[in-house]
């Protein structure tokens, strides 16, 4: 099992559930987030569960200097990576304030391969190294700006595994659909007024357990649930007009 892994996105959510379950394998931690004390909650509660190491880096990525002391702790060497870090937007981009969807686009896209780029010289002369990227359901079909900064990192995984696993380094898209989490309160939705039906939902355990599985067969792209890669496959099949339509329900 890994050695060290770092974390993005680490004090809540999926990156709080990627913590514990590598943590649980073995894994000492390195967690980076913009809060302080959900951090150090999550660190602590970590640590008395499993009494692994766990260093805390308060980092917001789309500030330029903190993006840059994450991607230098990067590459003094990790074991497993995993690109958590992220928010959503409203579908109506018409709406959007410009200036937030750049942010959108800096914190999916560039600090993911920024940080990816950090990690690969160590791992690549290790002959070893797991890279998991945080993606969603959505990127695989036409779903506004947070669908297509999602396809990037679907896109971007497939290649770079292919690329970089015969070298001994995998990397992992891990795509699920809705999960039980604090995400959709952020965008100012109460639990249960999502708009999505329950059969829908998935937990985060779930979902992070069959995400690291997928991760250590070194799989290019992982859809928990067996409805959602359902989905996934019939919306290759069907016009793109009717899978926006359908892809538009919920936020």
């Amino acid at each position: 099992m890994a050695r060290t892994a770092l974390v993005t996105g680490a004090s809540s959510g999926l990156g709080a559930e990627f913590a514990r379950q590598l943590a649980a394998r073995g894994a000492d931690l390195v967690l980076v987030a913009r809060d302080r004390a959900a951090l150090d909650s999550v660190a602590a509660d970590i640590r008395a569960r499993h009494g692994r190491e766990v260093e805390v880096m308060v980092a917001d990525l789309l500030d330029a200097d903190a993006l840059a002391a994450v991607e230098a702790r990067v590459a003094t060497g990790v074991d497993v990576l995993v690109n958590n870090a992220g928010f959503g937007l409203d579908l109506a981009f018409e709406r959007n304030d410009v200036e937030v969807e750049v942010h959108h686009l800096r914190l999916h896209v560039e600090a993911t391969m920024r940080l990816v780029h950090a990690a690969l010289p160590a791992m690549l002369e290790r002959g070893s190294g797991r890279i998991v990227n945080v993606a969603s359901v959505a990127g695989f079909v036409p779903r506004g700006t947070y669908g297509a900064a999602k396809g990037w990192l679907i896109s971007f995984s497939r290649w770079a595994n292919v690329a970089y696993r015969p070298r001994g380094v995998t990397v992992t898209a891990v795509c699920p659909g809705f999960v039980h989490t604090n995400f959709h309160e952020r965008l100012g939705l109460p639990p249960g007024q999502e708009g999505v039906p329950d059969r829908m939902w998935l937990d985060a355990a779930t979902v992070v357990r069959e995400g690291l599985r997928d991760a250590a067969r070194g799989r290019s792209v992982s859809v928990p649930s067996y409805r959602y890669k359902a989905l996934v496959a019939a919306s290759r099949l069907l016009p793109d007009a009717l899978v926006v339509r359908a892809a538009s329900r919920g936020r």
